[in-house]
């Protein structure tokens, strides 16, 4: 449970960091201020056009009668906005991550900088840097799309699919939050889309204490854009923490390999 709480620190530290540097605080919002615009767009289009969708997706209950087509019709609109926000929360990050690759690769670099130690950095160019994102958020969104469709379904069973379901929900939201924003810091390590997955299922509680309550922060209007970059350094520090030990083994490793010094036999 410590993890849990380690986790959160970390979303802390980050809102922290870009308070105490302004200037990085301000080159983060932009990517989220033109996803922000493009996603309020598509939700209020959303809002207008699930009862007709659901309408139309449910002609053999027309001859219905009273309460029972309200009653399932009515289910269904909040479930598909509900179903549309959820994708929302999950895909705003990825988007606004491929749309300011080159403003959060700049702000999770400079975090590095002033923690110390290395700053590694990817040696590639700018399209294989957006190429990669881009690849492998569609995988995520896959994953992501299976977890929702399986969520979906659960919510129609009663009394666990109104308490259970939304807090695995919201556990899958954060989980996958968190691993695109460390990606930033993680694939200028080299690490690919596997290895990171693995390294985060490893520190599973460290990884929804970060990402669950900013999986439930964004869900309150404008909230995401403002804490994003925040969100990416402290994702930054987090990376950190997670390829630590490795980076500790792979030094004893190196100690071990060294040679001990030569000396003289005196006989």
């Amino acid at each position: 449970m410590r993890d849990l709480g380690a986790g959160f620190g970390y979303l802390i530290k980050g809102q922290r960091w870009v308070g105490r540097h302004g200037r990085w605080f301000g080159f983060g919002l932009l990517p989220g201020l033109i996803t922000l615009v493009l996603y309020a767009g598509a939700l209020v289009g959303l809002g207008y056009g699930a009862d007709d969708l659901v309408d139309w997706a449910t002609p053999f209950a027309d001859d219905w009668s009273s309460p029972w087509l309200g009653l399932l019709r009515n289910t269904l609109t909040v479930l598909v906005f509900g179903l549309g926000l959820f994708l929302a929360v999950i895909t705003f990050t990825a988007v606004t991550l491929l749309v300011g690759q080159p403003f959060y690769e700049s702000l999770s670099e400079q975090v590095d900088r002033t923690e110390g130690g290395e700053v590694p950095e990817s040696g590639l160019p700018l399209w294989r840097e957006l190429w990669i994102s881009a690849r492998d958020s569609v995988r995520i969104l896959v994953r992501v799309g299976l977890y929702a469709v399986l969520l979906f379904a659960l919510g129609f069973i009663p009394v666990l699919g109104q308490t259970v379901v939304p807090v695995l929900g919201f556990c899958v939201t954060g989980y996958f939050l968190a691993e695109e924003l460390t990606a930033v810091a993680l694939q200028r390590r080299g690490m690919v889309l596997r290895d990171r997955l693995a390294l985060l299922r490893g520190r599973r509680l460290l990884t929804l204490g970060f990402g669950v309550p900013l999986g439930l922060a964004f869900l309150v209007p404008f909230v995401a854009v403002f804490l994003m970059p925040g969100a990416v350094a402290g994702a930054t520090l987090l990376a950190r923490e997670l390829v630590a030990p490795a980076e500790d083994e792979d030094e004893d490793e190196d100690e071990d390999d060294t040679p001990a010094p030569y000396t003289l036999d005196k006989d």
